[in-house]
């Protein structure tokens, strides 16, 4: 199944990213874009947590939505998802929101922790976690209510501007007493209208791989 990748970069650089320990909370748009593509690319200790069902709303942009999947759960679909395509992937599925009152159900000794999750209080958490940790964490921002993909990069929470996630989010880690030279997937691209968030698929799904790019950029390290 990976042999492609393993012609590409390599066996050793294969095998950190199967050694590789991550964290993915939300199984979303983001999310489940970024999960697939951690398993595609041979990661194989992955703990998702998300407590969300698929709704019908979901079908246009979220790889866990089926006409079959509705009603189901995000993370046990992640589940049957990740076992379809490689059976020796060890998948840690936690069926629950995270907050403040049950962040400590965490390891302490993940690589990465990806951001996927919507709720701001959420994100400091983790960005809190991470660093108390010493973890890497890249956190994704908004990427609803825009129609530009090709504005969405990899930055810092401290160099972004114009959206009002970032700018909220940015406040929230000031007064947490948090450094905000952290990694985040960003789009230039002001969003469209204010309100109700709608979206396509491409936004959240180019967020998702982007983000699972660096990673594999981060471990391999061949550019």
């Amino acid at each position: 199944m990976y042999e492609r990748i393993i012609n590409l970069i390599g066996m050793d650089n294969f095998k950190k990213i199967n050694n590789c320990k991550v964290l993915l909370v939300g199984c979303g748009g983001v999310g489940s874009f970024a999960f697939t593509a951690l398993i595609r690319s041979g990661f194989l200790n992955i703990t998702v947590i998300d407590k969300d069902q698929v709704e019908l709303s979901n079908l246009n942009r979220q790889l866990v939505a089926s006409l079959d999947t509705i009603g189901k759960s995000k993370v046990e679909i992640a589940l049957n998802m990740a076992k379809n395509l490689n059976k020796d992937i060890k998948i840690k599925a936690i069926n629950t929101y995270l907050s403040s009152d049950n962040i400590n159900i965490l390891d302490k000794d993940y690589d990465y922790i990806i951001d996927a999750c919507d709720t701001l209080k959420t994100k400091v958490e983790l960005i809190k976690w991470a660093e108390e940790n010493n973890i890497k964490i890249i956190t994704s921002l908004g990427m609803g209510n825009r129609i530009n993909a090709s504005k969405i990069k990899i930055t810092t929470l401290a160099k972004t501007a114009g959206d009002p996630l970032a700018k909220v989010l940015r406040k929230l880690v000031k007064e947490h007493h948090l450094k905000d030279n952290i990694k985040v997937c960003f789009s230039e691209e002001l969003p469209i209208k204010k309100g109700k968030v709608d979206s396509l698929i491409t936004s959240p799904g180019i967020a998702g791989l982007l983000i699972v790019n660096e990673i594999i950029n981060d471990i391999v390290k061949l550019s």
